[in-house]
């Protein structure tokens, strides 16, 4: 399988070689909000309804019918080179957030500031998270667990393009992860979901480093390479006693180092639609962040996942869309682990998808799919489920 995956990959970007040159990058919702200049008011959105069903010859389950989340964009233009842009969004109905709010001023096309609220650029999902712009009913898991989209939080940075280079950069310093709070956020069955502060009332003891490059200098073909260093932060750097070495060790003990790195990429021609992804996360000091657990299944010392995805446009060249895709997709939080931790393979998966979308009209998708999901944990029983869902983006 590896090696049928590969030579796909390869044989992809071999292809790509002989396309001509692009002149633009590939921009997420809230970087065409700073591109539109004719209204200082802008508004969008976007939404997400979803029907999941578990389905089992031996056991019956119910299905879950969810408003997965309802979501406003808003921009505002100061200046034609000074903007705010900010994402409030509703979660199951009851649950309210912020998603982003930052302001963005331009200098030119080659460096902008940026500050605020702000995605994390690692990955194409949670920069591209508006459920028109990916197949499935559900983002990809490794876009979940190890990429915790919509992954968000307070920083600031610069970014721009290069356009004789045909590359797009991104630079920011955000608060961590928060990895202790008295309980251990981090684990080997939620990754690193459970440890963002998504701007609410924030710690942060150092800065950590967010990077990302984007290559879009072949035609239907954005490539992009993202970083992500630092350490989580911890509850017991708050009020420490300097003088005291046992608070110091404990503190240092309650905190994992991140170094994170992403290659993904996307491509297009006609009719056909491909992408994939690479992370990797390397987490040090996890022993001793693990004598810290409460019974939560013990941190790994790397993280890796991966995925391939397919699709083929039937009515390419049409006003509507009709896609049906597939996607084989590998994780596991457990990649490798320190000390006398032994690897639980239930955190070793494999998910293969199969479905398709239809799109009646520009913003709008009716989805389906299969989704097959296991474990490599011996006698480990397979999921298989069927999802449905309906999308919006405007």
């Amino acid at each position: 399988m590896r090696k049928v995956l590969s030579l796909a990959i390869t044989l992809i970007l071999g292809i790509s070689l002989f396309a001509q040159n692009a002149k633009e990058p590939v921009l997420n919702t809230a970087e065409q909000m700073l591109e539109e200049r004719e209204s200082k008011l802008k508004i969008g959105g976007y939404g997400q309804i979803d029907y999941n069903q578990r389905v089992s010859k031996d056991t019956r389950f119910n299905g879950k019918l969810d408003v997965h989340r309802m979501v406003l964009f808003f921009g505002y233009q100061f200046t034609k080179d000074l903007h705010f842009v900010t994402e409030v969004e509703f979660e199951h109905v009851n649950e309210l957030y912020v998603e982003q709010a930052f302001v963005d001023y331009r200098l030119n096309d080659y460096l902008s500031f940026r500050g605020g609220l702000m995605l994390v650029p690692m990955g194409i999902v949670n920069e591209f998270h508006e459920p028109t712009l990916f197949n499935g009913v559900e983002r990809p898991s490794i876009d979940n667990i190890i990429v915790p989209t919509t992954w968000r939080e307070i920083g600031a940075g610069i970014g721009g393009r290069i356009a004789s280079a045909s590359i797009k950069y991104q630079l920011y310093l955000f608060n961590g992860f928060y990895g202790y709070d008295g309980t251990n956020k981090l684990s080997g069955a939620s990754g690193f979901r459970s440890a963002r502060q998504k701007g609410i009332n924030t710690n942060m003891s150092s800065p950590d480093l967010s990077l990302k490059v984007d290559y879009y200098g072949i035609q239907g073909l954005n490539i992009g390479l993202s970083g992500y260093f630092g350490n989580t932060e911890s509850k017991l750097f708050n009020g420490l006693d300097k003088s005291s070495e046992t608070a110091r060790a404990a503190a240092d003990s309650s905190t994992v180092k991140i170094a994170m790195a992403g290659l993904d990429f996307r491509y297009n021609t006609g009719a056909f639609q491909s992408r994939g992804q690479f992370i990797y996360a390397s987490l040090g000091n996890s022993e001793a962040y693990n004598e810290f657990n409460d019974n939560k299944p013990k941190l790994g010392s790397a993280m890796t996942g991966w995925y391939l995805e397919a699709g083929y446009d039937l009515l390419h060249g049409k006003k509507m869309g009709l896609v049906p895709f597939v996607r084989y997709e590998h994780y596991n939080t457990h990649s490798s682990v320190a000390g006398n931790l032994v690897k639980n393979d239930a955190f070793n998966t494999d998910e293969f998808f199969a479905g398709i979308g239809f799109k009646p009209a520009d913003g709008v998708v009716f989805k389906i799919d299969y989704q097959y999901k296991k474990s490599r944990q011996a006698g480990a029983v397979a999921e298989n489920i069927i999802n449905a869902g309906i999308g919006i983006n405007f």
